[in-house]
């Protein structure tokens, strides 16, 4: 009996071990994962989309204990935005200055830098590549792939050194790229760290306090979500020009995410439409008295089913009733 317990504790740990060499590129992007919110850097890149190219300048750094960042956009009306923990700060012309509590800094950054990589590979495959240059280093290239073909997928260059993203090319489904992260110049350096220390003493806007208002259920749902896409938030409102009351929910999968609004058919609402830019994509349609719209950064395909599955109950018919709040956990 002991040699054969011997024989399968031997089994499970070849297997193991293999199942781990067979994925280098999920370890390569824990790393970079890691690398991201642990190293003391400055990047500056460009964001090259179909009819436009963004520089800008990413500095990231741990200050006691806590991660600071700081994106500048050098072209332009002067932007900012500065995290500080779990605070993150906008800056922006035209508008007052905020600040709200979130760990994630909503910008012109590639979205797989700041996810849950464990998370993700539930839900999309990671493929080497094999190596290649960019920005001046030698870098692995991996390429991430949704299993489902319903959503966008990456290919990544990340520096062999310092395990950070130097380059990300946004695809299609049919592999044609939307957008590019490329960065021009990395450094990496403890002085990154005194500088952004500087932040700490700034007095930065108050942090926007939402007040928690009541909860209610909506009076529809989605049917045909993407497998894992689960909803974040939603909210009733109204329209700001038209006064019209919205319903809408948001949904996301830790790298992508969309918006389905509900509302009352009018003589403007279009029967169906399809609009896409960039990564962004619109598609509505009217259904009885309701017009559904779906937002976000999924391909026009899954958009029009994730339209077609939503199931409306009778009180649908009725406007939506305005101004309650309510955040998903």
């Amino acid at each position: 009996m002991k040699p054969f317990l011997i024989g399968v504790v031997a089994l499970v740990s070849l297997a193991a071990n293999a199942s781990t060499e067979q994925n280098p590129a999920e370890a390569l992007l824990h790393q970079m994962s890691q690398a991201t919110e642990q190293q003391n850097y400055e990047i500056s890149y460009i964001l090259v989309r179909k009819n436009s190219i963004e520089p800008l300048r990413f500095r990231h750094a741990v200050v006691d204990g806590e991660s600071f960042g700081h994106i500048a956009y050098l072209a332009g009306p002067p932007r900012e935005v500065i995290r500080r923990g779990n605070e993150v700060s906008y800056f922006e012309p035209g508008t007052d200055p905020f600040t709200i509590e979130s760990s994630q800094m909503i910008a012109p950054l590639p979205a797989i830098m700041q996810t849950d990589i464990a998370h993700l590979a539930t839900l999309y495959d990671f493929v080497p590549l094999g190596r290649a240059r960019e920005a001046g280093v030698a870098s692995d290239v991996v390429r991430v792939s949704p299993k489902d073909g319903e959503r966008y997928s990456y290919v990544l260059w990340i520096d062999q050194n310092s395990k950070l993203l130097v380059r990300a090319d946004l695809l299609d489904r049919d592999g044609d790229p939307i957008e590019q992260y490329r960065a021009l110049s990395l450094a990496l350096s403890p002085q990154i760290s005194e500088a952004m220390g500087q932040l700490a003493l700034l007095e930065l806007p108050p942090v926007v306090q939402v007040p928690r208002q009541t909860s209610a259920q909506l009076k529809w749902q989605v049917t045909g979500l993407p497998e894992g896409f689960t909803p974040i938030y939603q909210n009733r409102h109204r329209l700001l020009i038209t006064e019209r009351p919205v319903e809408s929910q948001m949904f996301s999968d830790g790298l992508f995410s969309f918006s389905v609004y509900l509302s009352e058919a009018d003589k403007m609402s279009v029967r169906e439409q399809l609009v896409r830019k960039g990564s962004r994509t619109l598609h509505s349609r009217v259904v009885g008295n309701a017009e559904i719209t779906v937002v976000g950064d999924i391909p026009p395909a899954t958009a029009k089913k994730v339209a077609e599955s939503v199931k409306l109950s009778p009180a649908t018919e009725s406007p939506p009733s305005p101004a309650i709040e309510t955040p998903t956990q």
